[in-house]
């Protein structure tokens, strides 16, 4: 289910989360005593890299009064409106694994990413 945080409608395609990233954010926010009903993953892009754009997230408390708010999997994940026009349609996934473990975002609107992965263009 998502919804905008005054109300507004559907918005499923926005950004799909997947089981894994859920799991791993309410596992962090619950240990940081964090109330996961209310608040949630902020996903944004910055200016940044040496491509352009980098991602960014933290957890906030409550959404702003103009995010898109999308609950997935029982994890709510906040986007303003301008990293929406850069994020719309990405998966946020996490991956562990023998060389590193972390939240990924794979996004369709990308043209270029630099080579470290960690700043893209649009």
């Amino acid at each position: 289910m998502s919804t905008n945080a005054s109300g507004g409608g559907d918005l499923d395609s926005a950004v799909t989360i997947t089981q894994a990233a859920a799991e791993e954010a309410l596992s962090l926010m619950e240990g940081e005593g964090m109330d996961v009903d209310i608040g949630g993953l902020r996903l944004f892009v910055q200016q940044g890299g040496c491509a352009g754009l980098s991602y960014g997230m933290r957890f906030d408390t409550e959404p702003e009064e103009d995010d898109r708010v999308t609950q997935q999997h029982g994890l709510r994940v906040f986007v303003d409106p301008a990293s929406m026009n850069y994020i719309g349609g990405s998966t946020l996934d996490y991956e562990s694994g023998l060389q590193a473990a972390g939240f990924t975002v794979e996004n369709p609107n990308v043209e270029a990413e630099c080579g470290c992965g960690e700043s893209f263009r649009t």
